[in-house]
């Protein structure tokens, strides 16, 4: 199980494929605040409820700072699927070899159902412009997520 990231650590580097097959750095984005979550897989129900609460809060997120990616292990074609569909404005990052969900410990056992799994564990981190992780959060819930993140960031 990978270790937990913790408010004031260094947020780990990554360059991941978005929806197109273009490569997103965390570093270019350095000087922002970067709103960062791991999610299971695109077009599930949790899941588009989740991106979609983004979407429909990206202009007053963008209005305050905030960039926001989303990252799945799903492969860059099916990030393309979800992002027609739903109409998702904001880049969506494929980890299918889930090195970046272990880095930032959103990886790992997790209760679903009552029974132990493993698998992604839907976690929101922001990252601040230093490159340091400003809000840690993990087993988030898909719905209501995003209202309370932006209550938390005081939006």
């Amino acid at each position: 199980m990978s270790d937990r990231l913790s408010v004031g650590d260094t947020a780990p580097d990554f360059t991941l494929p978005d929806a197109d097959g273009n490569d997103v750095a965390l570093k270019d984005l350095r000087g922002k605040n970067v709103i960062v979550y791991f999610y299971p897989a695109a077009m599930t129900p949790g899941c588009t409820k989740q991106a979609c609460d983004f979407r429909d809060s990206l202009d007053s997120l963008q209005a305050h700072g905030y960039a926001v990616l989303g990252i799945s292990p799903d492969k860059p074609a099916k990030l393309a699927k979800f992002r027609e569909r739903d109409g998702v404005t904001f880049p969506l990052l494929s980890d299918p070899d889930k090195e970046v969900l272990q880095a930032y410990g959103a990886f790992g056992e997790k209760t679903m159902y009552g029974k132990k799994v493993t698998g992604v564990i839907r976690s929101t981190f922001v990252v601040d412009p230093d490159g340091k992780i400003a809000v840690a959060q993990y087993n988030v819930k898909a719905t209501g997520h995003v209202a309370k993140l932006r209550r938390d960031l005081g939006l």
